[in-house]
């Protein structure tokens, strides 16, 4: 590993999927309590860069370590590393018969072994963090989507992860409904929990962001402090994309 400082390192990584190239020789290094934000056109496969960080998706060649130990393939591993990183995805993925509280207690006591009464006071804690502690009893269909996006955020952090993995968390969302959720996020940026975030909101990447990357087919075509990016990008590409973003 090149970087002992990074909490995430990337060489040189490929993920294809038979013979389309999603990721193509990607390599980053993501310092302890940064934040990195990854931006790009639909199909740039930041999603996929994303889920290859836990293995979600296993990838071709190259190399990633987390928290300073190289991922294999053994399970075991696997699993102690995936319980260090929350991840929050486009779509809630709540347990729809389960209340909210249920749904935040259930991992915490199976993964971390925790008792119910402190698995509940630490469900409790977070949703109180995202402001959704009055919908504890509530059931995910009697939430909103900004509403179900805080408590996936209150369950991923229930688990007190060094890792937060954040994958498009607005775009299943209303307008009016993003506020919330990038709000709560930008709290998190406070308590130094190191987060990769990939997404279209180029207001949050320019306030929470330490670096922005920008991906297009599969490579990273440009790295940079966010102010530099959205006020001098260096390549063609990157100004033609947020010339086309920006200006909608």
């Amino acid at each position: 590993m090149n970087n002992p400082d990074a909490m995430i390192f990337m060489r040189d990584l490929h993920k294809s999927f038979g013979t389309i190239e999603a990721v193509n020789g990607v390599t980053l290094s993501i310092g302890r309590g940064k934040v990195m934000v990854i931006i790009g056109p639909s199909g740039s496969g930041k999603s996929t860069l994303l889920r290859c960080i836990n293995h979600l998706e296993i990838e071709t060649a190259g190399e990633i370590w987390v928290d300073g130990e190289k991922l294999t393939r053994d399970q075991t591993q696997l699993n102690r590393i995936r319980a260090e990183i929350g991840m929050v995805f486009q779509h809630f993925n709540l347990y729809p018969h389960l209340t909210v509280l249920e749904n935040i207690t259930l991992a915490q006591q199976i993964v971390r072994r925790r008792t119910k009464a402190e698995a509940i006071e630490i469900a409790r804690q977070q949703l109180d963090r995202v402001r959704i502690l009055r919908k504890k009893d509530d059931f995910p269909f009697q939430l909103s989507g900004g509403q179900q996006q805080r408590v996936a955020i209150a369950r991923a952090l229930a688990m007190n992860p060094k890792i937060m993995l954040f994958d498009e968390p607005t775009s299943a969302l209303d307008p009016e409904m993003i506020k919330e959720v990038l709000d709560v996020m930008l709290d998190l940026v406070e308590d130094g929990i190191t987060m990769v975030v990939v997404t279209h909101e180029m207001g949050f990447a320019r306030r929470a962001a330490n670096e922005v990357v920008f991906m297009d087919r599969g490579k990273v075509v440009e790295q940079a402090a966010p102010e530099a990016f959205f006020t001098n990008p260096q390549s063609e590409r990157s100004q033609l994309f947020l010339s086309q973003i920006l200006n909608k």
